[in-house]
């Protein structure tokens, strides 16, 4: 029996999990497009869908950002449907044997510093960066960086009144201990440079292949947290940074440097990293460490390439530049991280597939009227 989700989009197989709802595949049956749809049960304990899905309508129109196209309640379920994206940067790190080459974390520096820049402009904080929540597009979008999963997002300023949120202490930490910042492990009520510090620990992460407080054992959550908390403060950024580019620590300097309200300087931080890929003397070509996985005879091309503008890539990059690849190709290349993704999930145990859309299909046969709470985008 098909699953028709807003009188257009078929409900398909599972390929993962945000932090709160599960990620489904979808195809829109009036113009064939495939979507992710995104489900939470109505009854969940701590409903984030509805919040997420209007964070995702007020980020509406920026680069990276994926195109909400409906949100509702089917049955027993809210329901997001959003663009259909590529792997995670987790997964495709996985992909590369978990290690980024400087040129592949440089290329990735400037669009995640740009998609942290774009959501503090909007007033809201991500609070949970991490390699899960950034995912590359596909098609003629291959080469973007999306940010994904806005469940822990916070309006940090009002952007009528300018007024900034109060600086509080004893806060819980929110977000995922590894990339948390110093300030949040300390309770510190999180703002923008928390976000920044958090990216800076994502390029470190690429770089090294771990980070000195994985791994650490604890009794307890708390004291796990403990334990990542005070490793992470016993850390220079001159250690962790050790045999990479004096930016880097430069990079973390400014970020534990900022004040609760400050702005941050996002073209002094891209800047740095800009500095380094010019001084490597590498090519904004687009060919990251996974595209040469796939087609080796790109990864030693020392050529510019030229852009439909006319202007010669090389030095700045431009997201929006169209790949070369046809989408199947694009697909293919992906095809091993998705499997792998897919596979994470199916095996942990939480939910088979099989129950999993058993029980979805005896919520949506059981109301036949959708109850909508936005229209369609």
């Amino acid at each position: 029996m098909e699953h028709i989700i807003a009188g257009k989009f078929k409900l398909g197989r599972k390929i993962g999990s945000g932090s709160f709802g599960e990620l489904y595949l979808g195809i829109n049956v009036q113009n064939g497009e495939e979507v992710g749809i995104k489900l939470e049960p109505v009854k969940s304990k701590h409903p984030q869908l509805h919040y997420e899905s209007k964070v995702y309508m007020l980020m509406q129109g920026g680069s990276g950002i994926p195109h909400l196209k409906w949100y509702g309640v089917e049955g027993e379920y809210n329901v997001m449907v959003i663009d259909l994206l590529g792997p995670s940067l987790e997964d495709l790190f996985n992909s590369c044997n978990r290690k980024f080459t400087m040129k592949t974390t440089l290329m990735l520096a400037d669009q995640l510093i740009t998609r942290v820049e774009y959501m503090h402009s909007k007033g809201f904080l991500h609070r949970d960066i991490k390699p899960d929540n950034f995912l590359m597009g596909l098609g003629r979008k291959a080469n973007q960086v999306y940010i994904i999963d806005y469940g822990l997002a916070k309006k940090y300023k009002d952007l009528q009144t300018h007024k900034h949120i109060p600086y509080r202490e004893n806060k819980n930490l929110t977000g995922t201990a590894r990339y948390a910042s110093v300030n949040t492990h300390l309770g510190i009520e999180q703002s923008r440079r928390d976000d920044l510090e958090s990216v800076g620990y994502l390029l470190l992460y690429f770089l090294r292949g771990s980070l000195p407080w994985q791994g650490l054992k604890a009794g307890t959550k708390k004291q796990k947290y403990d334990r990542i908390s005070e490793k992470k403060m016993l850390t220079p950024a001159e250690v962790l940074c050790k045999s990479y580019p004096s930016e880097f620590i430069s990079y973390f300097h400014y970020c534990r440097s900022l004040r609760f309200e400050d702005r941050p300087d996002y073209s002094y931080l891209k800047k740095l990293f800009r500095d380094v890929f010019v001084r490597e003397g590498y090519q904004f070509d687009y060919v990251f460490d996974w595209t040469a996985l796939k087609y080796p005879h790109m990864s030693s091309s020392k050529q510019l390439v030229r852009q439909p503008s006319g202007r010669l890539a090389g030095v700045g990059p431009s997201v929006e530049r169209t790949e070369r690849p046809s989408g199947q190709e694009i697909r293919d290349r992906f095809t091993g991280a998705v499997e792998a993704f897919a596979r994470r999930n199916s095996s942990s145990g939480r939910h088979g597939d099989h129950s999993r859309h058993k029980s979805i299909a005896d919520s949506f046969s059981s109301s036949r009227e959708a109850v909508s709470i936005c229209t369609p985008f």
